[in-house]
């Protein structure tokens, strides 16, 4: 397979401009390591990665900053953040410490965009407004320190059934009910087709969050049913589900987004291949149905 296509336009020969811009996520090809995805992604032409928190620890963050800085590569965000709706004391003191490592990792790596899963309900509480307070309180106390870094926090809402466990954000509207209480460029919002595909209220959330410069990243994973046990490994391959790619991605530039476009997919079947063709695949369906 190919690399990606020649870009149709933009501030360089051959280079895209805004959310043309294709970024592969770090888990869409798990099984290649750090060293081998940055020789794919400069053999395939695609210029962004967003990357992992456990893998760059496992390089080493200064080695990771030196690979994908000597290859020329952008790194699009650094995921991930976040979980921060403990009620115990100990706890909340051990989130917030986690996450002012991340934001110091995503720092040493270079990019500027922590995204943050930002958590689920504690054992046995069922107060969802409650949690969403306790983010906020977190975010008080973090989003300074991001910013004193040049690293900006991007609240991910996830599709509701990872209320429970994973995110009490659920909607592009909850996530800016949050970053609001901050400066913008502390704070912003992820739009992420498999979360917000759904959602009727999303594509003006979407401008409401261009209108305040919030969007901080943008990717992209189709939806297929019937989802895997647990769920979570549900993501799909552009092009083999439900979602309107061009639809959000005219949506997000309408109202201002010009960064990178993020495949992000969690997917045994794509795991199990190669990973280089299984990165190829993903540039060409970006093409086929991104573009």
């Amino acid at each position: 397979m190919s690399a990606l296509p020649e870009a149709p336009g933009g501030p360089g020969a051959g280079e895209p401009a805004g959310a043309d811009r294709f970024s592969i996520n770090q888990e869409t090809v798990r099984q290649l390591p750090l060293p081998e995805l940055v020789e794919a992604c400069v053999s395939l032409g695609v210029g962004g990665v967003g990357l992992w928190r456990a893998p760059v620890q496992k390089y080493g963050v200064e080695a990771t900053a030196r690979l994908v800085r000597d290859a020329g590569l952008t790194v699009t965000s650094l995921c991930r953040g976040g979980f921060l709706t403990a009620a115990d004391p100990a706890a909340r003191r051990a989130a917030l410490e986690d996450n002012r490592a991340a934001v110091d990792e995503a720092a040493g790596i270079g990019t500027d965009t922590l995204v943050l899963v930002c958590g689920g309900l504690p054992e046995g509480d069922r107060d969802l407004y409650g949690a969403r307070e306790r983010i906020a309180d977190a975010l008080a106390e973090l989003a300074p320190y991001a910013a004193g870094r040049g690293v900006r926090l991007a609240i991910e809402p996830l599709h509701p059934m990872f209320a429970s466990d994973r995110c009490v954000v659920s909607t592009l509207g909850q996530a800016l009910d949050l970053a609001e209480r901050f400066p913008a460029e502390q704070v912003g919002v992820v739009v992420d087709t498999y979360h917000i595909w759904w959602d009727d209220h999303a594509p003006a959330q979407i401008d409401r969050a261009g209108r305040s410069g919030r969007i901080a990243a943008f990717q992209l994973a189709d939806w297929c049913t019937p989802l895997p046990a647990g769920v979570l490994l549900g993501r799909g391959q552009l092009g083999d589900g439900s979602v309107d790619f061009r639809f959000w991605r005219d949506r997000v530039v309408a109202a201002g987004y010009t960064g990178w476009t993020e495949v992000e997919i969690f997917n045994e079947a794509l795991w199990d291949r190669d990973g280089r063709e299984a990165l190829a695949e993903t540039a060409e369906r970006f093409r086929a149905h991104v573009l």
